[in-house]
């Protein structure tokens, strides 16, 4: 076996040619970042766009701490890639987001718009015809911090409760809003609602043309919410129908279930010791005009999993409370709304694979920010993950119906490359045992053309 011997060359490498990619979709985002320009304009130094794209540099290969963009200060690829004309240090790159969170923050959204908007991602539609709206909070642990809102979540840790908003099944993020741990889910979301839900209009009115379903767990089983989604229904933009789950509190199972006996209603038994009923009721809820109706199951066990007979039954209560049509049946709106779980895995995406468990920042606003741009810069890779490794070119892979974050990064965004410069140009060049050549280039060469 020979030995491997080591030396630095001549010529400048990159281990990340994906972000010419990344810097071809930002391209599409040109005329949004020069309003940031406009509206955060500076005389010397660092411009503001490229304060953005800076860290979205950092987000797309899963690094969120500040001082990661130390590393890139000599990195000609990096700056050519992603448009950047200045490349900040960290503390720079600190100091302008502390300085301009509120007002960057509210460039990020219509970012996202611009950007779903003109690459027209396959949002994923339901088989019944409606597109998903999933929106949902989620813990960030930072115990043992003492960052500005971090508070005690209702998972018992130390952290922020940001609420997260998905347009349909696979996983692209209309908003991920920092919301302090202590804060409550149904706290201040009609405002959250009404930004999120006319913005999932106009994409759906841009892309499927298909009726929304707004799906959200118990915690925001609230008439208030209920009425503020009903009013945003407009005319001339796709209707909104929701699935909200419906929080039982205090009522009596066991009496609920004696009732039902009474009535001679029909149950369920699959298997011995348990039983299950489902049925459907009206009900009136202020400020809706339509009917609204809620399907129940309740479960009765007297016989446990393991075969153990118990001494006294025990019930098991849930509801679900929709606007959908009678002809989606009861098991339909149930199956409907278990499918809410699979957001669960575009969380974990946030947390881990962009490293946003722990946000940089001991200040609130900013991390709101960091929250914001994470969402754009999910939107991005999902982007490219779409395109590029889904098809009979792409990287060996499992079939799938989409391709989670970090698998874009180590399959997109960590290739390697060469940078050539030769009259006037640039070149980026692929290794000749890189798998992935074909599907970069077939990508690169869609991107410029959409940019």
């Amino acid at each position: 076996m020979r030995p491997i011997k080591v030396k630095q060359l001549n010529y400048e490498l990159t281990p990340t040619a994906g972000l010419a990619l990344v810097g071809h979709l930002l391209k599409s985002l040109a005329p949004a970042l020069a309003d940031v320009d406009a509206a955060l304009p500076v005389r010397t130094g660092v411009a503001s766009s490229d304060i953005v794209r800076s860290y979205l540099g950092l987000l797309v290969q899963g690094k969120s701490d500040f001082d990661a963009i130390e590393n890139l200060r000599g990195d000609k690829f990096f700056k050519q890639a992603l448009g950047i004309g200045l490349l900040p240090s960290s503390p720079t790159l600190r100091q302008r987001m502390d300085a301009h969170a509120l007002p960057l923050a509210g460039h990020v959204v219509p970012m996202i718009e611009r950007l779903l908007t003109r690459h027209a991602p396959d949002y994923g539609v339901l088989p019944c015809g409606w597109l998903p709206l999933d929106i949902d909070t989620f813990v960030m642990d930072n115990s043992g911090t003492a960052k500005e809102g971090v508070g005690r979540t209702y998972a018992g840790v130390d952290g922020y409760c940001p609420l997260a908003a998905y347009l349909g099944s696979h996983g692209l993020c209309l908003d991920l809003v920092l919301r302090p741990g202590t804060q409550h889910s149904a706290k201040h979301t009609d405002d959250d609602l009404r930004r999120i839900v006319p913005l999932a209009q106009r994409l759906s009115a841009a892309g499927p043309k298909a009726p929304l379903l707004a799906r959200l767990d118990s915690g925001f089983d609230s008439s208030a919410l209920m009425a503020c989604i009903e009013s945003l229904n407009q005319h001339g933009l796709p209707s909104v129908d929701w699935i909200i789950k419906w929080n039982p509190r205090s009522t009596d199972a066991a009496q609920l279930a004696a009732e039902r006996d009474a009535a001679g209603a029909a149950w369920e038994h699959p298997r011995a010791g348990k039983r299950v009923a489902t049925w459907e009721q009206t009900v009136e809820v202020p400020g809706v005009q339509r009917p609204v109706r809620r399907v129940l199951r309740l479960i009765e066990r007297t016989i446990g999993s393991r075969g153990q007979h118990l001494i006294l039954p025990e019930y098991e209560l849930e509801g679900w409370t929709t606007t959908l049509p009678a002809r989606i049946d009861a098991q339909q709106v149930i199956a409907l709304y278990a499918e809410h779980g699979t957001h669960e895995q575009f969380h974990a995406e946030f947390k881990t694979d962009l490293d946003l468990t722990r946000l940089p920042s001991g200040k609130f606003d900013t991390n709101a920010l960091v929250c914001r741009l994470a969402a754009l810069a999910m939107n991005i890779l999902r982007l490219m993950g779409q395109r590029g490794l889904l098809g009979p070119d792409a990287p060996v892979r499992h079939q799938a119906k989409r391709r989670r974050i970090k698998t874009v990064m180590q399959e997109l965004i960590y290739r390697a490359g060469r940078l050539i410069e030769h009259g006037r140009q640039l070149l980026l060049g692929l290794g000749a045992n890189d798998r992935a050549a074909a599907v970069f280039m077939r990508l690169h060469a869609h991107f410029v053309c959409t940019a």
